[in-house]
């Protein structure tokens, strides 16, 4: 799902700025922030005013080793712009978190925006669980072609040898001495 953001119309891919962190699905706080069209920090702040709406499954702090690593993952150059150093520990929001983030908020703009929020998550889940089908099916027709390779290869041999052209002996142009045989 792509949402425009601002004056500039900017095009935001919600999924993509979706990342798993141990274990789970979240949102960085500045992604969140910015998807509900207000500072990290004004997100940050309503969210310690109403803490007990974040239980750990909902909101949490990532590590400094964490943050790095997913700054690294995320980053598209080498080289790292004026703020964008990882000075302070990021949270990130499950997707109960981000709805509840909308609810604190409570601008016009955060309420449209948790919709997507929410259908982005919804979607992800349900590519992962299409996924793990696939890839189940994918097990199962493994093992049923597995002893088969043998087959196959005899049939082929088989097939090549059908499709070999007969050699012909070469009959020779001229006379010869020793007469008809």
């Amino acid at each position: 799902m792509r949402v425009t953001k601002g004056e500039g119309a900017e095009i935001v891919p919600v999924e993509r700025r979706i990342v798993e962190v141990r274990g789970q699905k979240a949102i960085l706080d500045a992604d969140l922030a910015s998807l509900y069209g207000v500072e990290t920090r004004a997100l940050n702040q309503a969210m310690k005013r109403n803490a007990d709406r974040f239980p750990p499954d909902f909101a949490f702090q990532l590590t400094l080793q964490e943050a790095g690593e997913l700054h690294r993952s995320r980053s598209q150059s080498v080289t790292l712009k004026r703020g964008e150093n990882v000075k302070f520990r990021p949270w990130v929001f499950t997707e109960h978190g981000a709805f509840m983030a909308a609810s604190i908020l409570n601008s016009p703009r955060a309420v449209e925006m948790s919709v997507y929020v929410v259908r982005a998550f919804v979607r992800l889940r349900d590519f992962a669980r299409t996924h793990a089908e696939l890839a189940k099916q994918l097990e199962v027709l493994e093992r049923r072609v597995a002893g088969h390779d043998g087959d196959l290869k005899t049939v082929l041999a088989g097939l090549r040898e059908l499709l070999k052209q007969p050699v012909k002996p070469q009959r020779r142009i001229g006379f010869d001495s020793k007469g008809p045989e």
